[in-house]
């Protein structure tokens, strides 16, 4: 086998790359974020590049006859953003030892805290023998390029045990998820809550939309330039405020709308004839993926209603088992969506920083198990 790096998406066709599992449209797993088309947008948007702080660092792993065995979406980074898996204490504690945190490499979806395959494997290739590979290769590359650091976030559990196996250091998080247990309709969501919280978000939706707000779910073709620009305005505000300078730009929403149209649901928000708020989601195989938020009207819960309740109405609607709704937020703990583990792991090559960060994440799993079990006590579900 042979290994090789590509600093953008154009060294695989999209042909090549919708070979590996997971990342092609209608095959079982299908997860939209490592697709083709998602990650070369990033990329030709200006989004993530080496101006932003992203350079590629793609592995290729080959056949001996140069076919295309199995790839890791990876970027060499200046800087911690838009990862959502915080390492800046790691960051300050080297360099006040008089080290160097950055470049680091990065395995992940930018700005995107969303689980899926990191280590891509071919249809139809040996698993056992790949991912292995591309772990150690991964480790290569770090030595090769000098770097101080290597972590590969929001990744599944059967991967973190492989990286595991390479000397990767785990770590643990958590969201929140809705799970569909086969429900006919949003009402039988509502029947499975306990009587007090059935009757809370049900008085929380009338006053979400009782200002004469009107919610339309956008897909296909209904995604115009128009309600792009609409859009786009509504993340810019909400993201201005709350990051500073928000990560995605008005170019990467256009490609997107031209090569995903059909894996992208916008939950709008219409007023008075005019848009004012508005949710983006991307649909995988069997999962709702919220991402992105926006609002020029502030009304009470309308937050809740376009992000959280509309998606698990969306979900049971087309009959897919879960609705992630992104990093963080135990307020959706009370809107049906239950704690979830999330995993990554990080290969750090100082051995002063690794002994302290492998204690520093012995503590935090611990703590991470603790909070969610308790937090699953207090399920907003009917008690069995």
């Amino acid at each position: 086998m042979q290994l090789t790096v590509a600093t953008t998406m154009d060294a695989f066709t999209a042909g090549e790359w919708e070979s590996l599992a997971g990342t092609r449209r209608g095959a079982e797993g299908y997860n939209p974020f490592i697709s083709h088309a998602f990650l070369k947008a990033l990329e030709e948007s200006g989004c993530a590049t080496r101006r932003t702080g992203w350079l590629g660092q793609h592995l290729r792993l080959e056949s001996a006859d140069g076919r295309l065995l199995g790839a890791v979406p990876c970027y060499l980074k200046s800087h911690s953003q838009g990862e959502y898996v915080f390492d800046h204490g790691w960051a300050d504690a080297l360099e006040r030892a008089g080290g160097q945190y950055y470049p680091k490499l990065q395995v992940s979806v930018p700005f995107t805290p969303v689980t899926g395959p990191r280590l891509l494997v071919c249809r139809g290739a040996d698993l056992d023998t790949v991912r292995p590979a591309l772990a150690e290769g991964l480790k290569t590359l770090a030595e090769r390029l000098g770097v101080s650091s290597l972590h590969v976030t929001f990744a599944p559990e059967d991967e973190i045990d492989i990286l595991d196996d390479a000397g990767f250091l785990p770590r643990t998080d958590q969201q929140f998820h809705f799970f569909n247990e086969g429900y006919g309709s949003y009402e039988d969501f509502l029947t499975s809550l306990a009587s007090r919280k059935r009757k809370t978000l049900k008085k929380e939706r009338r006053a979400a939309l009782e200002a004469g707000v009107k919610i339309e779910w956008l897909t296909g073709r209904d995604l115009t330039e128009s309600v792009w620009d609409d859009f786009f305005t509504f993340y810019m505000d909400t993201g201005s405020r709350k990051w500073g300078r928000p990560y995605l730009n008005r170019q990467f929403f256009s490609l997107i709308g031209e090569r995903m149209a059909d894996d992208i649901l916008l939950v709008m928000a219409k007023r008075a004839g005019r848009y004012i708020a508005g949710a983006i989601n991307f649909i995988g195989a069997d999962a709702l993926y919220g991402r992105n938020w926006g609002a020029i009207e502030q009304h009470p819960f309308l937050h809740f209603e376009v992000c959280y309740h509309q998606a698990i109405e969306f979900a049971i609607a087309k009959g897919l088992k879960r609705v992630e709704a992104g990093a963080q937020g135990e307020h959706k703990l009370a809107r049906g969506y239950m704690p979830v583990t999330t995993h990554s792991a990080h290969f750090i090559a100082h051995p002063g920083l690794r002994r302290a960060v492998a204690d520093y994440l012995a503590r935090e799993r611990r703590e991470v198990e603790a909070i969610g079990d308790y937090l699953a006590e207090h399920s907003p579900y009917r008690k069995a």
